[in-house]
């Protein structure tokens, strides 16, 4: 026999033959120097009759506090006709027969203090609250009305010289030079007009896009005696229901999309200007036509949920009847 084996064979009885730890803990420790003195010392102590009164009296007296606790932990626990439950104490965990008093307690915090919200990735604690408050009120949410879209349309072309953000905080300028974005009155526009159109001495947009913005104005009443609104033209391309992509991760998340390219070049048919492809997608995200919340982002069932509730239009319907093949 080795010599290592001859030295930890005197340890490994004890190893074996150790104690349970109570609620309480060990009343009877044993030392490194007791255990290299005597090591076939079996850990377990019986008690005689006799002795056992004044262990349980010492005990008493010198581990108060923690009998004290462990009545208490034993009071607080509820015992049915035949169980009986014993609770005990492992790295720190209280269990009652194997079942963790964790979980009881998170079961008792109201679930009605609201916890942190889950966005979408580009929301960080330090962006702009402007633009939070717009990520989670209007961002992705179904836009029927004529002049909010015609609105999305024109900050989605202001993207290409300003962020969100700058947009949303000039939205105020946007909305009194634009007179509320009514293209009836924007088709009227002329070149002196457009050229006053200035916020603190300078032009609101650079000239190409706020002669792009009169055109488009142009554009959209001539949609209009097609098709009944400007919103019908726009949602038509989607059967008007919104498209839900289900993204996970930000980087999924294009910058365009087949969809959009296929609107892009109808809109240039029909004379509107500056519509690109990038352009009309972020109006798609923004006009709620697409949902491109990500899935972890709490407003995506929000939206989701806004659109099924949302009622039919009568034009939508009546068209979906003219167009039945029933009727051919």
């Amino acid at each position: 026999m080795s010599i290592v084996s001859k030295l930890r064979s005197p340890v490994k009885p004890m190893v074996e033959s150790r104690a349970i730890l109570g609620s309480t803990g060990n009343r009877f420790k044993v030392t490194k120097t007791e255990m290299t003195k005597k090591p076939q010392q079996n850990p377990r102590v019986t008690k005689s009759p006799a002795t056992e009164k004044p262990d349980s009296n010492f005990s008493a007296s010198t581990d108060d506090t923690s009998s004290s606790s462990s009545s208490s932990e034993r009071s607080s626990v509820k015992t049915t006709n035949s169980e009986k439950i014993t609770p005990s104490k492992r790295n720190g965990v209280t269990k009652l027969n194997n079942v963790d008093v964790s979980v009881a307690a998170v079961e008792d915090i109201n679930p009605k203090i609201p916890g942190p919200v889950k966005r979408c990735h580009w929301i960080t604690p330090n962006s702009d609250p402007i633009y939070v408050l717009f990520h989670d009120e209007e961002w992705g949410v179904p836009v029927r009305d004529d002049k909010k879209l015609f609105e999305l349309l024109v900050f989605s072309q202001a993207l290409a010289e300003f962020s969100w953000p700058s947009i949303l905080h000039k939205r105020d300028d946007f909305r009194k030079l634009f007179e509320e974005f009514d293209p009836s009155a924007i088709a009227e526009f002329t070149e002196k007009r457009l050229m006053s159109l200035r916020v603190n001495g300078c032009l609101i947009l650079s000239e190409q896009k706020l002669r792009a913005i009169v055109e488009n104005a142009k554009s959209v009443l001539k949609v209009k005696q097609e098709f009944g609104s400007f919103s019908n033209y726009c949602w038509r391309f989607v059967n008007h229901k919104p498209l839900r992509n289900g993204y996970r991760y930000g980087r999924q998340v294009p910058v365009k999309s087949p969809k959009a390219e296929y609107i892009s070049k109808d809109m240039m048919q029909r004379g509107f200007r500056c519509v690109g492809p990038t352009v009309i997608y972020s109006f798609l995200q923004a006009s709620g036509i697409v949902n491109d919340h990500l899935t972890a982002c709490y407003r995506y069932q929000e939206c989701n949920v806004a659109s099924e509730k949302e009622p039919k239009s009568p034009k939508t319907e009546t068209k979906l009847v003219l167009h039945s093949p029933l009727l051919v």
